[in-house]
């Protein structure tokens, strides 16, 4: 069996993480049991749900354990098979976590998961095809219910999830405008992926400033908000909500760092009569077909051309991640690991 390089978190963050909360360790894969898969990945996904994860407080999830491969959703190829429907060659997607190699149990539901690369890039199943994708399909379809011609919001446009909003947003026929940092982002995010504008919270010191920028950007107001970021850049938002306009929290990343992200004015969801609903896209496995099936569509006609930023190796994985918390990525980040 071949020995498999892991990332393990070594100790929880105080503040901000830092490479030194993470160890890379090197293991033995275990021979299989019947029903198991042994998975090489090619590619693992960097998240910024990862971030939470490794803080040992209350949240959606347990905490990720010490002394443990990091959690992570993974691409691979099936290199050893004791499962009949499995076989060596096979391109799968899972959980298979922060390391080199997996082994799967295939016969627990939803472990693992062939994929057809025929149109689809093996890497889009971590990103526009993946988890990152079916989480703007549920909260645009589902929790925000848009209709042609309403403008839709999305916060780190340039990203995984807010890049696959924006193809979902334009195919129901909305105007799309699109938060990001940075004007080479904002480029991306209009001329390639087409977004009717974006907003470069970097250029704005406070919710007021930017908050001007998004009235020229969404004349009519806004009526859809997908939230990725909070703090000010939410304040900003809630002030341009049309009235009985919806607003999908996926992610609150700007207090990723424990530090409390106070709401300045949140008599604005009474006074716009505002839907504000949290999700996670992991309790709605019943939708993944139908959003993974669109999302391949959108992939495959060139109408999403998702980006990605890639790191190579293993041991690259804890920088790129804290990268990814600090927005140097473009697109979906992914660690490459053959």
């Amino acid at each position: 069996m071949p020995s498999n390089q892991q990332i393990l978190l070594d100790n929880r963050p105080e503040g901000e993480a830092s490479v030194s909360n993470f160890k890379l360790v090197t293991t033995q894969t275990p021979a299989l049991q019947d029903g198991q898969v042994l998975v090489r990945h090619h590619y693992l996904s960097l998240d910024p749900y990862m971030r939470g994860r490794m803080n040992d407080s209350k949240s959606y999830a347990q905490p990720q354990p010490l002394g443990e491969v990091m959690i992570g959703g993974t691409v691979g190829e099936v290199v050893e098979s004791r499962h009949p429907k499995f076989a060596v060659g096979d391109k799968v997607v899972g959980m298979g976590g922060w390391q080199e190699y997996s082994v799967v149990d295939a016969n627990q539901p939803g472990a693992v998961r062939k994929v057809d690369t025929t149109h689809v890039p093996l890497s889009h199943y971590l990103g526009a095809v993946g988890m990152p994708g079916v989480t703007a399909w549920y909260g645009l379809v589902k929790i925000i219910e848009p209709k042609a011609g309403e403008t839709m919001v999305v916060s780190a446009a340039a990203g995984a999830v807010g890049s696959a909003f924006g193809a979902l947003a334009k195919a129901r026929g909305c105007r799309v405008v699109g938060i990001a940092g940075g004007k080479d982002k904002c480029d991306y995010v209009v001329k390639e992926l087409g977004f009717d504008a974006c907003v470069d919270y970097k250029e704005h010191k406070d919710a007021i400033s930017l908050s001007k920028a998004l009235k020229q950007a969404c004349p009519n107001g806004i009526d859809g908000y997908f939230e990725n970021v909070g703090g000010m850049v939410l304040d900003a938002v809630l002030l341009r909500m049309n009235a009985f306009g919806r607003i999908a929290v996926c992610g609150m990343i700007a207090g990723y760092d424990g530090q409390p992200l106070p709401l300045a004015n949140p008599a604005l969801i009474l006074v716009s009569r505002l839907k504000v609903q949290g999700f996670i896209v992991s309790e709605h496995m019943e939708i993944w077909p139908e959003a993974l099936k669109e999302l391949g569509t959108l992939v495959g006609t060139g109408k999403l051309r998702p980006r990605e930023s890639v790191a190579q190796g293993i041991a690259a994985a804890p920088e790129a991640f804290l990268g990814l918390l600090k927005g140097k990525n473009f697109g979906k980040q992914l660690v490459k690991l053959i």
